[in-house]
């Protein structure tokens, strides 16, 4: 099963030599990680992405970034409580 993940963009890297080398340092719920934006060239710091893979594919509105790293916890939660049944 593949699984992409919603991201906020925390700061850009541009290759100086190579505009298609841009990378994103991207925050998964407090975890960092540096990915991919060729395939999102338009993303700005503090947009959030759908991340696959090591490659940003696509923007997303805040709104539904949060409704989605929500439905993840309550995933979470759910998994603990059955877990101590």
């Amino acid at each position: 099963m593949c699984l992409a993940l919603p991201a906020k963009i925390i700061s850009i890297i541009k290759h100086e030599n190579n505009d298609m080398l841009v990378m994103g340092v991207v925050d998964f719920s407090g975890i960092t990680k540096a990915v991919s934006l060729a395939f999102v060239p338009e993303a700005k710091e503090n947009d959030y992405v759908i991340v696959h893979a090591g490659f940003a594919l696509s923007i997303l509105d805040q709104a539904e970034a949060q409704e989605t790293l929500n439905a993840f916890v309550e995933l979470n939660d759910f998994e603990r409580i059955n877990e101590l049944s």
